[in-house]
């Protein structure tokens, strides 16, 4: 009798520590959760040390949550931390292989140090997923990277499958027109250039290369209408300020 008594005292104080623990883990998952919606709000305001702070009290209270870590990626990558950006989106895909947006998140942090190959891997699992609503936005990444690699026949494949979803996807259109003109076809590279630019007016790099175009083709003062506009959109030290200047012979 008494070795039955000692079992179910075990048992129910067992149970009772497991209930204890269950609502502990509860309330911390909810605090984790309003944390992190703090720390989002933070981050679309712009003010990333504050939204990174409220993310890495969320990711203490419950570092499996595949969300807390994409934003804290995005923070990071817009810190310019990129090891720090990519290393939270591998932790976000790790833990929920089917969040497709930080999966494209790790592919553009990709992009961005220049790693095409990983990109390339990362975007085409993208392109698998039938669900995933925007599908261009992969595709057009996708261009990108193979721009990048000098690839510009499957940099045109793809683009050209972003804008069959999206005809006025101004990165495909700009990726086209771009990968066009350095394949020197620049009666091609307008077409898209100019629809561009249409979208887009207030994107010097666009200017610029619609500048190129027209100089390939011998349309000189539109040449210089573009590298005019490149000027007056650019800030006076920037690269593309300085390029738009040496076409123009501004200088010499």
């Amino acid at each position: 009798m008494k070795q039955f008594s000692l079992i179910l005292s075990t048992l129910l104080l067992t149970g009772l520590l497991w209930s204890c623990g269950g609502q502990q883990t509860q309330h911390d998952e909810a605090l984790a959760s309003a944390t992190r919606e703090i720390g989002e709000a933070y981050m679309r305001q712009g003010d990333y040390t504050s939204a990174l702070r409220e993310l890495t009290k969320a990711e203490s209270l419950n570092p499996e949550d595949p969300f807390v870590h994409n934003s804290m990626g995005l923070c990071y990558m817009a810190k310019k931390r990129m090891p720090d950006a990519i290393s939270h989106f591998q932790k976000a895909v790790a833990l929920k292989p089917s969040y497709t947006p930080a999966r494209n998140n790790l592919g553009v942090a990709y992009l961005t140090v220049e790693e095409w190959d990983r990109a390339i891997e990362t975007f085409k699992e993208i392109t698998k997923d039938a669900l995933y609503a925007t599908p261009q936005f992969p595709l057009s990444n996708l261009g990108l990277a193979y721009y990048r690699k000098g690839d510009y026949p499957t940099s045109l494949q793809y683009y050209k499958e972003a804008l069959k979803l999206q005809p006025d996807l101004v990165n495909a259109l700009f990726g086209t027109g771009r990968t066009y003109l350095a394949m020197n076809q620049g009666r091609l590279a307008l077409r898209y250039l100019e629809q561009a630019v249409q979208l887009a007016p207030n994107v010097p790099e666009i200017h610029f290369h619609l500048g190129e175009a027209y100089l390939l083709t011998g349309q000189i003062e539109q040449a210089r209408a573009s590298y005019e506009t490149v000027i007056s959109l650019s800030s006076p030290e920037s690269e593309l300020t300085l390029k738009a200047k040496q076409r123009l012979g501004i200088g010499r």
